[in-house]
């Protein structure tokens, strides 16, 4: 994986940030092996490296998801008019992510 890559997602993550008026302390691009990605309550950010190879608007649905949980702690009926909002058709990005047959729990792909 090339740096160039990594540095590409993380504007993206930087991008959405901005977008969404939410502070980032720290952004992680590393191997995870149970999840796409987690934040902090003190703004940390990790996020699976297995994003950056994958279509942006899978990687986007996974960057929203996160810097959403900085303003809306869980998946409740606010965080999900808030992804429709930024997103459109989420649900449908959450099936494409839990479809590409990953390993991955579905912790991050709930509707």
């Amino acid at each position: 994986m090339s740096a160039s890559a990594r540095e590409k997602f993380r504007a993206r993550i930087l991008e959405w940030a901005a977008k969404l008026e939410v502070k980032a302390t720290a952004i992680y691009i590393r191997p995870m092996r149970r999840k796409w990605a987690s934040c902090s309550t003190a703004g940390t950010l990790s996020f699976n490296d297995e994003l950056i190879t994958m279509a942006a608007e899978l990687g986007d649905y996974v960057i929203v998801h996160e810097l959403l949980h900085f303003s809306v702690p869980n998946h409740g009926k606010l965080w999900k008019s808030l992804m429709r909002a930024h997103l459109g058709d989420y649900e449908k990005l959450a099936e494409r992510l839990n479809s590409l047959g990953s390993t991955m729990p579905s912790s991050i792909v709930r509707k």
